[in-house]
């Protein structure tokens, strides 16, 4: 295994200009990450130096199998931690032979909105919080919890320290290093309210580059957990009863809303966001309604409220904001397993277009 290990960290450029370019998408379910990767002539610093590239759609559930291929376009370029040197992760979007977006390609949709002069002059910051649960491999069961049994109730678990409240912490800090690597703005982690579920928050970011970060941080997430031999879940309700879901709250806030005077312009842009809530709603996440109770910390589904430092609010404003008169705001109602670019985006166009 030492001999494995060395080959693993081979560092290439001892040898070779060359690098290997893992190239990263999402496929037909939404949520489910694909890769491979590629040879290239030498390092690379931006995503328009990559040549485009191809998949069988067919067996990602996003073409026929008589017409199967399917576009990718590099949009991203990140530090590989995996493979390090000199070589890259890159986030690319999807598209048919003749250049049409396909329908799960939601970065397409995103990235008009936030090239709108409206848009692009307010500069949107986001800050993502997301959450996620680890899971034992072979019983699907959260990591640390006896097998087929509940541990005591929640209340110590929350940024808690020990073995009996914290599982997971090395797969966490790897995760959280990982990221800093490759050069996503991951800006904090801590344990959630569950146990054995845990939370990284990338930002503040803007524009499209949140919804980028925030996939490639799960990639990477993901390869970690595969190493680790843990499986990584993003449902919003991963254990039914009297236990915390897991969300994806969303920190917003424009150039207006930074300035003095901004906190007017954080009511009015609540006051749009509440209007439109039933869209919202449809567009946060697969098995939401499971989680927005009412309880544990959120809003329920169907009721719209605001308020300043109200955890079971659906946009809650920080102290700092109120009392400043500026900042920004949460967004509470995001799903776990919500897609960053039709959500970043949604918020935008509500309040900006």
């Amino acid at each position: 295994m030492s001999l494995l290990s060395d080959l693993i960290n081979l560092n290439l450029s001892e040898s070779t200009d060359k690098i290997i370019a893992e190239y990263i998408w999402i496929g037909g379910s939404g949520m489910d990450l694909r890769s491979k990767a590629r040879t290239l002539p030498g390092p690379v610093t931006d995503p328009s130096q990559l040549p485009k590239w191809n998949y069988d759609g067919s067996s990602t559930g996003q073409a026929p199998g008589e017409d199967s291929e399917v576009i990718i376009y590099p949009q991203a370029i990140f530090k590989d931690p995996f493979r390090r040197g000199n070589n890259i992760l890159v986030m690319c979007d999807a598209y048919t032979p003749a250049g049409e977006a396909i329908p799960t390609n939601k970065r397409y949709a995103a990235a008009k909105i936030f090239s709108s002069p409206a848009v692009s002059a307010e500069v949107p910051w986001y800050g993502i919080e997301q959450e996620y649960t680890l899971l034992q491999k072979d019983i699907k069961w959260p990591l640390g919890w006896p097998v087929g049994g509940f541990p005591g109730p929640q209340g110590p678990y929350y940024c808690g320290v020990g073995a009996d409240k914290a599982w997971g912490r090395d797969i966490v800090d790897a995760h959280y290093k990982a990221c800093l690597y490759a050069g996503i703005n991951i800006s904090g982690i801590n344990g959630e309210v569950m146990p054995g579920q845990w939370e990284f928050q990338v930002g503040p970011s803007v524009g499209i580059s949140a919804g980028d970060e925030v996939w490639v941080a799960r990639y990477i997430l993901e390869r970690i957990t595969e190493i680790a031999g843990v499986v990584l879940s993003f449902d919003p309700k991963p254990i039914l009863g009297d236990w915390n879901g897991a969300g994806a709250h969303t920190n917003y806030s424009t150039k207006s809303m930074r300035e003095e005077g901004g906190y007017e312009v954080i009511k009015k842009a609540i006051e749009k966001l509440g209007l439109k809530h039933r869209e919202h709603i449809a567009a946060y996440g697969e098995g939401n309604e499971r989680r927005l109770t009412g309880k544990h910390e959120t809003a329920d589904i169907n009721t719209f409220k605001w308020g300043v430092a109200n955890r079971g609010a659906s946009i809650r404003v920080g102290r700092d904001t109120e009392k400043e008169g500026k900042g920004y705001f949460e967004d509470r109602r995001p799903a776990s397993n919500m897609d960053p670019y039709v959500v970043t985006s949604m918020i935008a166009e509500t309040t900006l277009l």
